[in-house]
């Protein structure tokens, strides 16, 4: 079967999953309050994992991804109150004309968040570790003071009066293109120059690789997925307040990455799911459920530093220092002599090997 056909094939089946569940939620056969939960969760998704494009696939830490999703956000809910109502109605009205107009929104919302990462990136790109950190969060912070202080989209009292659509399929299309996005880059060349930088940004660039290119790019599509995520938020509970978007924001999605495993997909999509739904789960332990969350986090940073499904060759986990710490003196002396004598047996068959090999040319000039 060729390989675009089995693609088709694939994508047809899981828009009609997607389809399928969309009508079991919206007859209402599960409770309203689950079904909250799972559509905050695909929202979720898609920010984690167009974070994990930046942060654990290239490398760098930007910690200013709300503010991003506050650009896709706000920019795609002035286009819905302004023009989405209008432009459905020209459409001829009903859930397809309003399907348009969401899906104008999310482009809309995406481009804008992508026009901002290219902002962004340009200058700050050229800055490594926490000198990027605090340039994105700065950003982040920028973002909101502006938003404050806008009125025509509210200013601090918020924007509201946006359509709401609670679709599940519309959430989880939006989450499951940015996986497949964010895994076709992975798995490309263009992936692989990512990587490269990732593991080495001087070996990148002396073989031939613009890294400072490279790095806007992925910054700017990551951004764009942040943006259409920020359109979800919008429409999702149609209401809009710049407090949403601060920095506790970008470092509960930093934490969802971290959680999963730096440039791991899929444990982007579980540290996603488990930090959506874990707040949820301890509420019952009302004034003692944020310590008891945090408490959690803290000890699978300690077991685990790399993450629920983090690559171990980046990050040594704690296992791996206690059996270091664990080797007695002997055994270091041991291992030590160990390898002193086979350089020594090394060397020595070296020398045989230079004088057979003399001794032959000798017999063949004589």
């Amino acid at each position: 079967m060729p390989r675009y056909l089995r693609n088709l094939i694939i994508a047809l089946i899981v828009l009609a999953v997607l389809y399928g569940l969309d009508f079991v939620f919206q007859a209402r056969m599960i409770s309203p309050y689950f079904i909250r939960i799972l559509m905050l969760s695909g929202i979720a998704i898609t920010l984690a994992v167009s974070l994990n494009l930046i942060n654990g696939f290239t490398g760098q830490f930007s910690i200013g991804h709300a503010g991003f999703m506050a650009v896709g956000a706000y920019s795609s809910a002035y286009f819905s109150v302004t023009y989405g109502a209008n432009l459905a109605a020209t459409l001829g009205g009903g859930k397809l004309a309003w399907a348009i107009c969401l899906a104008a929104a999310t482009i809309i919302g995406a481009a804008f968040a992508g026009l901002a990462g290219l902002v962004v990136g340009v200058p700050s790109l050229r800055l490594k570790g926490d000198y990027l950190a605090i340039v994105t969060l700065g950003f982040g912070q920028i973002i909101v003071v502006f938003l404050n202080n806008i009125e025509v989209v509210g200013g601090a009292r918020g924007y509201s009066g946006i359509p709401i659509v609670q679709s599940f399929f519309w959430i989880f299309l939006i989450a499951v293109l940015t996986i497949v996005v964010v895994y076709n880059i992975v798995h490309s060349a263009f992936g692989r120059a990512l990587i490269a930088i990732r593991e080495d940004e001087l070996a990148a660039e002396a073989m031939g690789v613009n890294t400072t290119r490279y790095k806007v790019m992925a910054f700017v599509i990551s951004s764009a997925m942040a943006g259409a995520g920020g359109v979800l938020l919008a429409h999702f509970d149609g209401y809009l307040n710049p407090k949403s978007f601060e920095f506790i924001k970008s470092f509960e999605i930093l934490i969802m990455v971290i959680l999963g495993g730096l440039g791991s997909i899929v444990g982007s999509v579980l540290g996603a799911i488990l930090l959506t739904v874990l707040p949820e789960a301890l509420r019952g332990f009302a004034e003692y459920r944020m310590v008891i969350y945090s408490l959690l986090l803290i000890i699978l940073m300690i077991t685990r530093p790399q993450g629920l499904l983090g690559s171990t060759a980046a990050f040594r986990g704690w296992r791996g220092r206690r059996r270091k710490k664990s080797r007695t003196e002997a055994e270091e002396i041991t291992a030590e002599d160990t390898r002193d004598s086979a350089s020594v047996d090394k060397a020595t068959l070296g020398e045989r090997q230079s004088e057979t090999s003399l001794r032959e040319k000798d017999s063949k000039n004589k």
